[in-house]
């Protein structure tokens, strides 16, 4: 095997374990980040359609808890739970879970200011006209804020693809960990720069198609 078919086997390999990575810590970040954002949102003693100052107290202690926390001691701190849902505390696998729960408060803050941004008027008129609290929350707040969502949603991928690199330096596979064992600690340059322009061109595509899915729904409102 020649050494350009080394580096894009190497490459190849490590760009579809970065994105397995990614997408399915966006999907499992979404599901827990979604309803908490909500939450945070509706719950808001200032603006909330339902507020309860309480509720809305603890759940911002607990994000802002979250979100202090560095992503490499966060990642270590969790290879107990890695190690009990996969099995294993390296590796793409166990590296989801340690990014999953990394990127739930951020997507959260995204949720809520997306859904805060909707015009006042809209909802009141929503409320006027009979509808519950989880109509408003379905067919006004989440309709009206989708082009925030959809920009909110492609700068927490932007930050999971840095994330994952991280999760590299212990284990967690993906680019991060090539740039890393090869153009590193086994001084190949030319490895290294590979791994860093495929980063960069996945950032820049996610950028792309998320500004042109978010502008599309801004021209359909």
């Amino acid at each position: 095997m020649s050494d350009i078919q080394m580096i894009v086997s190497l490459v190849g390999a490590a760009t579809v374990q970065t994105i397995v990575m990614v997408f399915f810590s966006m999907v499992f970040s979404l599901i827990l980040g979604l309803p908490l954002g909500i939450l945070l949102c509706v719950t808001d003693p200032a603006v909330g359609i339902m507020p309860k100052p309480v509720l809305n107290q603890i759940l911002t202690r607990i994000v802002n808890v979250l979100r202090s926390f560095p992503f490499i001691i966060l990642m270590i701190l969790l290879f107990p739970l890695s190690r009990i849902i996969v099995g294993t505390s390296i590796g793409t696998g166990a590296a989801i879970v340690p990014l999953s729960i990394a990127a739930v408060p951020f997507v959260a803050r995204v949720i809520e200011t997306a859904l805060k941004e909707v015009n006042p008027e809209v909802v009141q008129a929503a409320r006027a006209m009979g509808s519950t609290n989880m109509q408003i929350i379905i067919k006004v707040l989440l309709p009206e804020s989708m082009p925030s969502l959809v920009a909110g949603i492609t700068l927490t991928v932007i930050n999971l693809i840095g994330y994952s690199a991280m999760a590299g330096a212990i284990g967690g596979g993906g680019l991060g960990d090539l740039a890393i064992r090869y153009g590193y600690q086994r001084f190949r340059t030319d490895i290294m720069i590979v791994a860093v322009i495929v980063i960069l061109v996945m950032v820049e595509a996610i950028q792309i198609i998320g500004t042109k899915i978010s502008t599309d729904f801004m021209n359909h409102r």
